[in-house]
């Protein structure tokens, strides 16, 4: 158990475990951008910067195939920032919002050596999506294209440039293709820390391991900050899954089969 699960143990609450925490038809979930830690500000804009912490906040809503209604935004800022970068952070933030019509409600702010971010959002859902569902013989499946983040991070860390365009700068949400497909999917999450790492969870939560239909290289399994949906559902619902994600334009990966074994993650953890 590595250090980030051993401090989540401590917490004996049936509402952890998910991307946030369902509670009747809410779901709370909240998530830190930190200077030096996530980013640099060399790498990306003010407005990038506030528009990627929303961005990454809201990825947990829609895993949870849940509606964000409202924000509520924590703000530690360098005392040199200036006023005009200070508005790039709200453009930021009220632009990520206003995309997903979220109201941003409040938070705090305060003086701080560096930049750091953290979003509370209050999101509603009629059929929530949750980790824990899997049985045995379902078929694992992720969307969009994994690898890229990790590549342009390392070309980052070693003072390369990255196109505007990067999903580490500007992720692909796919709030379409978990709406059109909610009804089939039994179980869900985003790939944050990566596909190896998350599965990790998956297996945990449903007791479960996972038969790969092909060998998936560790520079594509192991990347972070990927942002893409990790999705398990019944053979049965193939073509339909299949279908819908051709409709939203999705590009749609089937890797696995769920299987009564054990799960080894070969990656090394991102936070600790």
């Amino acid at each position: 158990m590595n250090l980030e699960n051993y401090f989540i143990s401590q917490f004996h609450n049936k509402h952890i475990g998910d991307d946030g925490a369902l509670i009747g038809t809410n779901v709370y979930s909240k998530d830190a951008f930190f200077e030096n830690v996530h980013f640099k500000t060399t790498w990306m804009s003010f407005y990038q910067i506030a528009k990627k912490a929303m961005d990454v906040n809201i990825s947990d809503a829609i895993a949870m195939n849940a509606e964000p209604q409202y924000a509520l935004l924590s703000v530690a800022m360098p005392k040199n920032i200036t006023k005009t970068q200070m508005r790039e952070l709200a453009c930021g933030f009220q632009d990520a919002a206003d995309a997903y019509g979220i109201e941003i409600i409040g938070g705090d702010t305060i003086s701080n050596s560096k930049l750091d971010i953290s979003v509370t959002l209050v999101s509603t859902t009629i059929k929530p999506l949750l980790r824990r569902g899997i049985r045995d013989g379902y078929l694992l499946a992720y969307t969009g294209e994994l690898g890229r983040s990790a590549k342009d991070l390392k070309k980052l860390l070693n003072l390369g440039k990255i196109h505007k365009q990067s999903k580490f700068v500007n992720l692909k949400l796919r709030a379409e293709f978990i709406k059109n497909t909610a009804r089939f999917l039994r179980s869900g999450m985003d790939i944050s820390d990566g596909l190896f790492c998350d599965l990790q969870k998956l297996s945990t939560v449903n007791k479960i391991g996972f038969r790969f239909h092909k060998k998936i290289a560790k520079s594509v399994g192991c990347s972070g900050e990927e942002y893409e949906m990790l999705v398990a559902f019944d053979k049965r619902d193939r073509k339909k899954v299949q279908r819908r994600a051709k409709q939203s334009r999705t590009p749609l990966t089937i890797f696995a089969t769920s299987q009564r074994t054990k799960y080894f993650n070969s990656c090394k953890a991102h936070h600790f």
